[in-house]
């Protein structure tokens, strides 16, 4: 099941399951991503703010070498915030450090436009702490700018990550393109089934990240998630990646350890049963978010307001 393949509203297809390289160590970056490649990965997770794409070039290449094709592979990449009004100038540098000529899909990090002349190059700040935001410039414009990177060739699709059905409910009456992905944080404390709902029928597809929560997450060690794993005689990592390609959702697994990639390649099939089981979590215990920069700006997520 690890191979399954979605749809998308271009006629491309994502495979299921991807590598996700946020947080990925230096060093254990290239070796991750050859590792992957050599057990059967074909979906590649990165971003050009996460500072290791040279590294994931680097492991795309061996791949390469072994006799891998790159039209067998999706790989994925991100715009970051300051480079909002330089859309094509950010592709161009992940471009240049994966060793690629096109990417599958380019998403916009956060819908959050940050200073592009600040004091720092990815996180600029004010004095007082506080993140230097780009008032001149919406990401309505951003959207636009990088539906002009279709027919450029360089991206096969475009989408965003981190939006809210608010967000996306300002963003699509301007959009000649609509978003081909919405890669959120998902998972059993936060299903986020308002923004899952909202995009389906559009023809936009759900990408998982962080399906395990955050590092050292209660998650695996849930009562009602041992329990579908005990049922099914799988790890609790198992049956919380299975969650989403049981809702026909592609799902991103970080590791760079060679047992655990391999592991996570363990996809199963999950009853209406086991489903209920994950789904009654949140509404027992209430939603956990793990991921939320401080940008100081209400991105619309039900769960924060």
């Amino acid at each position: 099941m690890a191979d399954t393949l979605f749809p998308l509203n271009t006629g491309a297809k994502i495979p299921a399951l991807g590598l996700g390289t946020w947080q990925s160590e230096p060093g254990q970056v290239k070796k991750a991503i050859s590792h992957a490649l050599s057990v059967g990965y074909k979906h590649i997770d990165c971003a050009y703010v996460y500072g290791n794409e040279d590294e994931v070039g680097a492991g795309l290449a061996e791949g390469f070498q072994s006799g891998i094709k790159r039209e067998d592979l999706f790989v994925t990449t991100k715009l970051w915030c300051t480079y909002h009004s330089r859309v094509e100038e950010n592709l161009d540098l992940s471009l240049k450090s994966l060793g690629l000529d096109y990417v599958d899909l380019y998403l916009m990090h956060w819908p959050v436009p940050m200073n592009p002349k600040g004091n720092h190059p990815n996180l600029p700040k004010h004095p007082d702490g506080s993140r230097d935001l780009d008032t001149s410039w919406s990401y309505i414009k951003t959207w636009k700018e990088m539906e002009k990177l279709v027919k450029t060739g360089k991206v096969k699709a475009i989408g965003v990550a981190n939006f809210s059905v608010e967000y996306l409910e300002e963003l699509l009456p301007d959009a000649t393109v609509t978003p081909a992905v919405n890669q959120i944080e998902n998972h059993p404390y936060l299903p986020q089934q308002d923004v899952v709902d909202f995009c389906r029928p559009k023809g936009i597809h759900i990408t998982a990240y962080s399906p395990l929560g955050s590092t050292g997450s209660p998650l695996m060690k849930d009562e009602a998630i041992q329990e579908v794993a005990k049922r099914h005689s799988v790890s609790a990592g198992a049956v919380l990646l299975s969650y989403h390609v049981a809702r026909g959702n592609s799902v991103l697994a970080k590791s760079v350890t060679p047992s655990r990639i391999e592991e996570n390649r363990n996809i199963i099939e999950l009853d209406s049963s086991d489903m209920k089981a994950l789904e009654k979590i949140s509404k027992d215990k209430g939603m956990t978010r793990f991921i939320y920069p401080a940008f100081g700006v209400n991105l619309g997520f039900s769960d924060k307001q």
